[in-house]
Parts: structure tokens; sequence; C-alpha cells
């Protein structure tokens, strides 16, 4: 079955939605530790989280890039994670969209949130023709994202590091589409055909 354009896929339960990040192990190990992002994690700055296990492991090089070597898996609440969506702007302007270029850059100027929908990746890391979501967090986003929304946060680098060495699919966390209401795939411009909830 052909994958929509701009599907959000995902490892999710009812509650939660499990997202990736990559870290230098002096911020990664006392968020590990305590179940949160704690300082040195800079939370000012934009955060960027990734639902997608192979974006993840293309965007920090199986965790060797400098400054992402260790991979962290954060379970958040789908209540956080859908008002993220319902806050967020794309990263750049569509022609052809619901709103002229002065109404997005309004709305992008006002959003703690940025969207955009990069090539999804295969086990080789090669890009694939549909797209995966990443999600920048930044001001009232990112505060929440610490205090309200993680739930665990997991170090998954030696599972980056068995999957780069195997390039065996059934490692991979498996991922579905997540079930977007209809106003938030609009808001984010997902792809319109999505599963039932």
């Amino acid at each position: 079955m052909e994958v929509p354009r701009r599907q959000v896929r995902a490892a999710y339960t009812e509650e939660t939605i499990t997202v990736y990040q990559a870290y230098r192990a002096d911020i990664a190990e006392p968020a590990v530790r305590a179940g949160r992002f704690v300082p040195p994690f800079k939370r000012e700055r934009m955060t960027w989280i990734k639902p997608s296990f192979l974006w993840m492991m293309y965007r920090c090089g199986w965790g060797a890039k400098p400054g992402q070597e260790r991979v962290l898996a954060v379970e958040i609440t789908r209540a956080g994670f859908e008002w993220a969506l319902a806050h967020a702007c794309l990263s750049s302007y569509e022609h052809g969209g619901a709103e002229n270029r002065a109404e997005w850059s309004r709305r992008l100027r006002r959003s703690p949130v940025r969207v955009q929908w990069d090539p999804e990746r295969s086990i080789q890391l090669g890009a694939l023709p549909h797209r995966s979501l990443q999600l920048g967090l930044g001001g009232e986003a990112a505060g929440r994202y610490v205090d309200e929304w993680t739930v665990a946060i997991s170090d998954v680098t030696e599972l980056a590091h068995r999957v780069r060495s195997t390039r065996d699919p059934a490692l991979v966390p498996p991922e579905r589409p997540y079930p977007l209401p209809p106003d938030l795939a609009a808001t984010i411009a997902a792809s319109t055909t999505a599963p039932a909830r």
C-alpha cells in the first residue's frame, strides 16, 4: 500500500507517543537518570523532536555525529504532542495553501512550534518518496515539553548501533500511522488520507 506523502508515523500507545532526539553525553545522561530534561539542557533554545527512528538515524549518523552521540527515545503524552501540532506553523511558506504569505508570516512569528516535512529514510538511510515529520519546540512549547509532556526518557544508542551494523528492519521500533484529527492535519499540512482513530 502506498504511503501518503505527508503522514505522521510513530510508535504510540493510547496515552503516549515516542519521539527521538540525539545529544552529547553530558546532556543525555542526566536526562535519562532524571526521566526528564534537566540542565545542561537549555530550554531557551528550540529543540527538534522526530517521531521517525530512521529519520533520527539519518540526522545523527547512527549516533556518530559530534554532539549527537547519544540517541534518546522520549515518551511524551499524546495530549502534549497534539497541543504542539495545534500550535504549529510550517517553517517555510507553501504556495497554494490556505493562507497567503503575509498570513503565514504572522502565524510563524507567534507560533511556538515549527513543522518540517523531510524525506523519510530507508534502513540504508536512502531518501524515500514520502515525508517524515519534524517538530521544533520553542518558547512555551519547549517549557511544556520539559515540564508537562515528558513521561520517560530512554537511551537507545546501543539499539542504533545494532541496527546500523545489521541493517535488520526487525530491530527498528515499529511505527504506524498516527491518527490525526482533520483540524490538526490541516494545521501541519499533512496528507488528508488518515486511518480511523
